[in-house]
């Protein structure tokens, strides 16, 4: 089962949506590539909170492959949907930028923080993780989007860190896909679980053992649900910025 779980790939390229989100609703725009869209993190990420009782929830994402903000700047459209407003969130992310990506990551996260302000929006920045044949650069990539998040007052969700958790606890456990690079479906899922507990305001530790993806749900073991749920949880409790409160609905 677990192996099967760790071939599934769903790609989901930028999609497109109404001109401004339900103004009722809690409304969260991804803005990245295919460390974003690989096995369709926001869908995973709406499926946790649909079922946080926090009333309706849109996730919204333009995610395209290789891309960095820089390009997202350039083209345009994630300026305009900012700047048409309705977003609580919008989750910034690029590539792990650890060296020579980090001036970029700094500045085009400002960039697109200072459209958000009028708007209400809060900045959130996604923390990847490196190439598996660059684990050295856990620790860069680490600093440079917490660095990114508290230059612009922004929530910082740290997916890498709480990879890191996780293989403190099972160092075997395939959070790579096959290229070593993109998350598999544990390490995208695992990533939603930090999402989630900031967004929601609620622990992960404790949900269903189970994945889902709008229609779909795929069963975990329960000791890897368990053991990535308390992986997302150390994770916030020891490197987030800012608790779900400081979200402006």
């Amino acid at each position: 089962m677990l192996l099967g779980l760790l071939g599934v790939s769903l790609p989901a390229p930028a999609c497109s949506g109404p001109a401004a989100p339900d103004p009722d609703a809690l409304a969260i725009l991804f803005v990245g590539n295919s460390l974003t869209y690989s096995n369709d993190l926001p869908g995973m990420l709406a499926g946790l909170l649909e079922r946080a009782d926090i009333g309706p929830v849109v996730v919204e994402s333009v995610a395209l492959p290789n891309y960095g903000l820089e390009d997202h700047w350039a083209v345009g459209d994630v300026s305009e949907r900012i700047r048409r407003g309705g977003w609580d969130v919008v989750v910034l992310q690029q590539g792990p930028s650890a060296t020579e990506g980090r001036p970029s990551l700094l500045e085009y996260s400002q960039r697109f923080a200072d459209l958000m302000e009028p708007t209400g929006a809060r900045p959130a920045l996604y923390m990847v993780w490196p190439a598996a044949s660059r684990s050295f650069d856990f620790d860069g990539v680490s600093d440079s989007y917490a660095t990114a998040a508290r230059q612009v007052d922004g929530l910082l969700f740290p997916a890498g860190e709480a990879w890191r958790k996780a293989w403190a606890q099972s160092p075997n456990l395939a959070l790579y896909g096959p290229d070593g690079f993109h998350p598999s479906v544990l390490g995208t899922y695992l990533a939603a679980l930090v999402m989630y507990e900031q967004l929601s305001g609620k622990s992960a530790v404790g949900l269903p053992a189970e994945i889902r993806i709008g229609s779909s749900t795929q069963p975990l073991a329960q000791a890897v649900a368990s053991l990535l749920q308390d992986a997302a949880h150390e994770a916030n409790r020891d490197f987030a910025l800012a608790p779900a409160s400081a979200i402006r609905r």
